[in-house]
């Protein structure tokens, strides 16, 4: 007898528990852009919106000041044939994109939008803004996502990526996702799309300015190097350094082999410790997510996270002069080497970018 109402209370149990998909979609992408243009990233994210289902109305949700945002919000309504809205917060609060004014802005948006996903690409923006306004709206998100399989179904990388953890989400509305933007490409027509432009609305920000929060952080200056490379995060070839390269004066050879391919430059954790490149070159689980067509790795042992970080390019090139170091496992063509013999004679015979 016990152990029948036991199991009846158990059933009873399970039943609630379990979650349908949520009955009408709809989406909030948060989007950074920069010289007026979109960046890959939040398209990738549409891209993920995208997949949760298709009778999906997805706004984009844009923030700045001034005449740079009005051509982002003008490229915004004509990039991606998926984006139903554009809403843009104009504002000397967001000049730059610091997490207390814009978590104060996704709050304000979903209270009076009531969307059922909220969405951001999982780089230093959006990694910056998700946690608080998750706060905010008394939620848990759910980072990382490589694959959506449904409104509520969610898969991402755990233990460095070497192993892919499914997640439902049985929380309240909405539910928020950081994604990996190498998991969900931009089509090239895409990106290139000029017809059937969206509709560009203004959010307003009347309440925003009462609130204290949104200066308790204040901006104080961005370093970053100018380069005319290709993005690290969006490039198609990427070209690493790692220990083995030895100092700061031996990594011109893998800044020259990037350059004459046409290349963006990376490097392992080791190297950036050790002084030879600054951080914001840094590949794997704690830098930047990299999938490019073609990935060469010079004097990379392979460590567990910086492979978290690459191992899903599309071609992966390792040049060790040690025949058992880890890299080789992912590699698709490896060359036991030294890499100050390899790299000049890829200099030599390789021909110039076109």
């Amino acid at each position: 007898m016990a152990i029948g109402t036991m199991l009846s209370a158990f059933r009873k149990l399970s039943n609630t528990s379990r979650i349908t998909p949520f009955r009408s979609l709809s989406t909030l992408v948060l989007a950074e852009h920069d010289g007026g243009l979109i960046k890959n990233s939040s398209l990738s994210a549409v891209e993920a919106a995208k997949s949760l289902g298709g009778d999906n109305s997805i706004s984009l949700l844009l923030a700045g000041s001034g005449h740079s945002l009005k051509e982002a919000a003008e490229h915004a309504a004509s990039s991606h044939p998926s984006i139903s809205q554009v809403l843009i917060a104009d504002s000397d609060k967001f000049t730059y994109p610091l997490a207390e004014p814009w978590a104060k802005l996704v709050h304000l948006v979903q209270q009076s939008g009531g969307y059922s996903h909220i969405i951001a690409a999982s780089g230093s923006f959006g990694k910056n803004i998700l946690p608080r306004a998750a706060a905010l709206l008394d939620i848990s998100p759910i980072t990382d996502v490589t694959k959506i399989s449904g409104s509520n179904l969610f898969i991402r990388p755990i233990y460095a990526g070497n192993a892919l953890s499914t997640v439902r989400y049985t929380g309240s509305s909405p539910c928020m996702l950081s994604i990996r933007a190498t998991s969900f490409p931009v089509a090239s027509e895409t990106a290139d799309l000029k017809s059937n432009a969206a509709s560009i609305d203004h959010v307003d920000l009347s309440t925003l300015d009462e609130d204290e929060s949104v200066a308790k952080s204040t901006y104080v200056k961005l370093s970053a190097q100018i380069s005319e490379r290709p993005d690290l995060g969006n490039a198609r070839i990427v070209v690493t350094g790692g220990r083995g390269v030895k100092s700061a004066e031996n990594f011109k050879m893998i800044d020259k082999l990037a350059e004459k391919i046409g290349a963006a430059v990376g490097a392992t954790r080791a190297a950036v410790d050790a002084g030879f490149v600054p951080n914001d070159l840094q590949v794997g689980q704690t830098g930047k997510i990299v999938a490019p067509e073609l990935y060469m790795a010079f004097g990379v042992s392979g460590a567990i996270q910086h492979i978290a970080g690459m191992r899903d390019s599309k071609v992966i090139v390792a040049v060790n002069k040690d025949a058992d170091a880890p890299i080789f496992q992912v590699a698709d063509y490896g060359l036991v080497g030294d890499l100050f013999d390899v790299i000049p004679e890829l200099l030599e015979k390789l021909p110039e970018k076109k």
